[in-house]
């Protein structure tokens, strides 16, 4: 029986892309030493053991990605995208799979089990799907999506930086991303092209300038 593990990586941040990941193995054991919660490893061990699960040919990946625009959408909220994302994950990881496949999920829902019930009906494959709070921590194979899904995450931040110069982790929180924010719209008279539009974050730094604007005449 194949048994295949999601997780989600920036669902809270006001920059940037969210993404999920699914490891799919039909042993346990085809997972490297050393997996555990994305959050509880650095970055660098982070990225070893994603190329090391990458590079193994017993373990299947399966990745999805929620852009901005996907995100800022108001027929949507973040709670159907995530469902999605983690079926359309799955599926990428199983397509073809012929066996009976299990999978367990980091519940991104206050109600494990409807969490659970919605991305098996998202899913194009037959899959048994569980869900569980806090999954990354306790489940290697969710551990494993976890790492996977943070290290894309990762990725696609540092190449905004690229662009754009240092704009911390994206979330709300830090003061990097807060004062990268401030002064792009202070700058720019906008938001910046990879901010979710439809968070309170962006509301309040627009309505600030608006206000320093007014203050000045």
């Amino acid at each position: 029986m194949g048994r295949v593990g999601v997780d989600e990586a920036g669902k809270g941040p006001v920059f940037g892309s969210m993404f999920a990941a699914a490891v799919y193995v039909t042993e346990r054991s085809h997972l490297p030493d050393g997996i555990a919660d994305s959050k509880r490893l650095s970055p660098t061990r982070r990225e070893e053991l994603a190329a090391t699960i990458r590079a193994d040919d017993r373990i299947r990946i399966g990745v999805a990605e929620v852009p901005t625009a996907r995100i800022d959408d108001p027929a949507t909220d973040m709670n159907a995208l995530t469902v999605d994302a983690h079926a359309r994950a799955i599926d990428d990881a199983v397509d073809g799979c012929a066996e009976t496949i299990r999978g367990l999920c980091d519940a991104c829902d206050t109600d494990a089990d409807r969490f659970a019930r919605r991305v098996a009906d998202a899913c194009r494959t037959d899959v048994d799907i569980e869900a569980r709070h806090g999954a990354d921590d306790d489940s290697k194979l969710v551990g494993a999506a976890s790492i996977v899904a943070k290290v894309e995450r990762d990725a696609h931040v540092a190449a905004i930086a690229a662009e754009y110069g240092d704009v911390g982790s994206g979330y709300p929180g830090d003061r990097t991303t807060r004062e990268f924010l401030e002064q792009y719209v202070a700058d720019h008279g906008e938001l910046p092209p990879f901010a979710r539009r439809s968070w309170s974050t962006c509301d309040d730094v627009l309505a600030t300038a608006e206000q320093t604007g007014l203050d000045q005449f």
